[in-house]
């Protein structure tokens, strides 16, 4: 266990430690910040009576979903305007910046009276938030790929789509896992501004009813689990990273290296 590692534990662990003590020695008010201990009470409570798990399952879908119809929009448009629509791409760059700053909540009745109050306009609200990071990486992820390993294989007589597919593409996947963390940590961010349209369940709608009857312990008790899904989501992203990224960049090297050999 390198030193980083334990440098991360510690402080998760004072953190947790910190929660616990400061509201039962009165330094934190547990009217408003509940110890840990009673947190997690609740969270068993609810747990044991079925009506976590529940709202759990309906949330992890409805982020998930919005996630994932984020990655089917924000990955193709970044690959084709980082690749072959470059041009396109910088005449659109304001107004995709300018989209990109809009937030979905704000503008609710507008989606309310185009899609409705239903699942769609909540999936809506989460997809919208989660597809520019997406873009926006995998085309920085395209345009900063070596451009000298690039016309190493030109010459060796690949393709358009052999160049984009060994290429560009794993040379590019560090930036695009990093959209998708980002996308991901989001999806859980506008889970809660989602699931106040409308919404009579979710861990979100959870949150919000607690809120108006203001207990406490429930409202930090959703906070965390879905502070729990946005953190194990973002390990699952970095796990599949670190096996793609790393076959990648060891791919990316002896294909350069190939290359080199060949053109010198």
């Amino acid at each position: 266990m390198n030193r980083a590692t334990v440098n991360k534990i510690a402080a998760t662990l004072l953190f947790l430690l910190s929660w616990e003590i400061l509201p039962r020695t009165g330094l934190l008010n547990p009217l408003f910040v509940p110890p840990l201990s009673a947190v997690l009470v609740t969270i068993h409570d609810q747990t044991v009576n079925g009506a976590l798990a529940s709202h759990t399952l309906i949330s992890l879908q409805r982020a998930l979903s919005g996630l994932l119809v984020a990655v089917l929009v924000g990955l193709p448009l970044g690959l084709l305007l980082g690749g072959w629509y470059s041009r396109l791409q910088q005449g659109l760059e304001p107004l995709m910046e300018l989209l990109a700053q809009a937030n979905p909540v704000i503008l609710a009745h507008i989606i309310i009276f185009f899609i409705g109050i239903g699942e769609s306009a909540k999936i809506f609200i989460i997809a919208w938030l989660c597809i520019w990071p997406i873009t926006f990486s995998t085309i920085t992820g395209i345009r900063t790929v070596d451009r000298s390993l690039l016309k190493a294989a030109r010459s060796l007589g690949l393709g358009r789509w052999q160049l984009f597919v060994k290429v560009v593409l794993p040379a590019s996947a560090p930036s695009i896992f990093t959209g998708l963390r980002l996308a991901a940590g989001y999806a859980f961010i506008m889970l809660i501004a989602s699931e106040m349209m409308g919404a009579s369940s979710g861990l979100g709608w959870l949150v919000v009813q607690s809120q108006e009857s203001y207990h406490a312990t429930r409202i930090f008790a959703g906070a965390t689990v879905i502070t729990f899904l946005a953190v194990a989501t973002d390990r699952l992203i970095k796990l599949v990273e670190g096996r793609v990224v790393v076959w990648s960049d060891s791919a990316s090297r002896e294909d350069y290296l190939k290359l080199q050999r060949v053109t010198e």
